[in-house]
């Protein structure tokens, strides 16, 4: 079983595809930290983001990388996010996605094009979202827990750019699949998030199910 998680930053989608990843003993991948890892292999090899053949070349990372405690760091998201618009990057990080995805048993992935691009067979496709502020809000409380000083109102035009980037680019832009379920996790609590999105997965199941 194949389960795709998609939806813009700080809607709760991690903390879903988590949930749903122990709900069901399946494995997990955050494909945003692959593309944040790209971004600070640039920081750090002192390449520029914005110049694809830069971007590029710090594809070639190895998994160790994404574990290091860095890739959480806002400012790497917000390259991330300037990285992963380039579409010889998405090109460079697609197999290494699709591979995880194809594995015996199945896994759960998030993302911003996980049901459209990534495994657009999902046998279960949820679209999570959240309003701006919402987001900006959870966002905030997180850096703040981490010692971060950005105020509320910088974290939300951050939020409102990153969305700008993601839905506007050319290839892969973020956007819900045709036959995705719309979890909107706006005045959700966690919990609640996670029994409406086990009941989301659960209808999409027995609906496809019914229809062999």
């Amino acid at each position: 079983m194949i389960i795709a998680v998609d939806g813009p930053a700080a809607s709760g989608k991690g903390t879903i595809a988590r949930a749903l990843a122990k709900h069901y003993k399946l494995p997990y991948l955050d494909t945003g930290l692959l593309y944040r890892a790209v971004a600070l292999s640039v920081a750090r090899m002192g390449l520029d983001p914005e110049t694809e053949a830069d971007a590029v070349a710090a594809c070639d990372f190895s998994d160790a990388l994404l574990s290091d405690p860095a890739l959480r760091d806002d400012d790497i998201g917000a390259l991330a996010s300037v990285v992963s618009a380039h579409p010889l990057v998405r090109a460079a990080l697609l197999q290494r996605q699709k591979r995880f995805a194809a594995q015996d048993g199945g896994a759960i992935l998030d993302g911003r094009d996980i049901g459209t691009v990534i495994a657009p067979d999902a046998d279960a496709k949820l679209f999570v979202k959240a309003t701006p502020n919402i987001r900006a809000q959870r966002r905030h409380a997180e850096l703040q827990a981490r010692g971060g000083t950005a105020s509320k109102d910088r974290v939300l035009a951050d939020i409102r750019a990153r969305d700008a980037r993601d839905s506007g680019r050319s290839t892969a832009p973020l956007v819900m699949a045709a036959d995705a379920a719309l979890l909107d996790t706006s005045f959700l609590s966690i919990e609640a998030s996670v029994q409406r999105a086990v009941a989301l997965v659960e209808a999409q199941r027995a609906k496809k199910a019914a229809s062999v």
